[in-house]
């Protein structure tokens, strides 16, 4: 499959690119856990179903020294013991902020405090970025049919 659109080139989509690239950067710097970034990421992708997302973020977290059952269990991660309670509120953060249109309310109260009772402010903003950040590097990617699978760790970051 060839990609639609090269969004490190053109005028506009390579100054966007490098911004996004950026908004990366600055988030793996965050306070909030890298662990559990790329678990969020992996969530976030899985539901959108964006290959490129999934391909790139299951190789930084492998590299990160994550093993291979937990990452082969986030789809599943209600019923899987091997995740935090952080970690697990973490997602449930991620499954709301990106299931938007499902959810009349959007994300519930329940939700939120179960997050906030393990992250700081300053962490809750980094995660609520980063499931936005997320949702719309999804959505770039499928709307221009990015391929999955030559990610190299480290490559945007």
């Amino acid at each position: 499959m060839d990609a639609r659109l090269d969004y490190s080139t053109g005028p506009t989509a390579a100054k966007v690119f490098k911004h996004f690239v950026a908004v990366g950067r600055t988030l793996k710097a965050s306070p909030l856990p890298s662990v559990t970034q790329e678990l969020v990421a992996l969530r976030v992708s899985q539901i959108n179903g964006c290959a490129v997302c999934l391909d790139m973020h299951t190789k930084e977290a492998a590299a990160a020294g994550e093993t291979s059952v937990r990452l082969n269990l986030v789809a599943a991660w209600r019923e899987a013991t091997v995740f935090t309670d952080a970690e697990r509120a973490a997602l449930e953060l991620a499954e709301q902020g990106t299931r938007v249109a499902d959810a009349a309310d959007g994300v519930g109260d329940e939700v939120w405090a179960r997050a906030a009772t393990h992250y700081d402010a300053e962490q809750l903003a980094s995660l609520v970025v980063l499931i936005s950040f997320m949702n719309a590097v999804n959505r770039l990617n499928i709307i221009a049919r990015q391929p999955a699978g030559d990610y190299e760790v480290g490559q945007f970051h």
